[in-house]
């Protein structure tokens, strides 16, 4: 008998592209490394006010670099990210709140669904860009998952009960008190203590935590290509 997996969290909201490479490169390492991932659904707009932080994109010298580095560090993690058109106005106006409550509701009822939803959600907005405020549109990414249409009703229709709200919400507030002042963050639980890691590129700290071996983003006993 192994030793029993090391449990990690990731806090991420599909609004964030840096939160899906953080993603892709943990479900690529989680069986590699041993470890148990505990993927946690965040608002990356409670964690900014939380904090007193503001979105990179505002800074117009960042927003400008920001669309040229996610570009290189999709093809770097091969992950299809491409900006959406109205750059701004999905990451400043639009929001997430809908997505994040919906996979809330996954995640609380159907959490083995939890990671192939947060996928389609990712591609919707930062590979196709198309809109994920709409119900429709959230409803289409849980059946691309394999969720049955009437599974994913039924849980649009719990993202504004009072179970949901409080969720998100405690979950955002556990991200804040770890430290969290943006998405995505590790958290690694080692020998009783705990490790907050902020930001996609932090893996190869990880793994040194961990014990672990880096072999970059794209580890070879994987095929990552989406």
């Amino acid at each position: 008998m192994g030793p029993l997996p090391r449990t990690v969290e990731l806090f991420y909201d599909v609004l964030s592209p840096y939160s899906w490479l953080g993603f892709e490169i943990l479900c690529r390492y989680k069986n590699i490394w041993n470890v148990h991932l505990q993927l946690r659904p965040s608002l990356i707009a409670g964690i900014m006010k939380s904090s007193g932080n503001k979105p990179p994109a505002l800074v117009p010298s960042k927003g400008k670099y920001l669309t040229n580095d996610i570009k290189l560090l999709g093809q770097h993690v091969q992950v299809p990210i491409r900006i959406p058109k109205d750059f701004f106005s999905v990451i400043l106006e639009k929001g997430s709140l809908s997505a994040m409550r919906f996979l809330t509701a996954v995640n609380m009822e159907h959490p083995e669904m939890l990671e192939k939803v947060s996928r389609e959600l990712w591609m919707r907005v930062w590979s196709r860009d198309e809109d994920i405020t709409e119900p429709g549109s959230i409803l289409a990414a849980a059946e691309k998952a394999g969720m049955s249409t009437e599974g994913a009703r039924a849980l649009l229709e719990k993202i504004s009960t009072p179970q949901v709200k409080n969720q998100l919400k405690e979950t955002t507030e556990a991200a804040c008190k770890y430290g969290a002042f943006g998405l995505p963050v590790t958290v690694a639980h080692l020998d009783g203590q705990t490790q907050m890691l902020f930001g996609s590129d932090r893996m190869e700290l990880l793994a040194y935590l961990l014990g672990e071996k880096w072999m970059g983003p794209v580890p070879s006993a994987v095929s990552a290509r989406l």
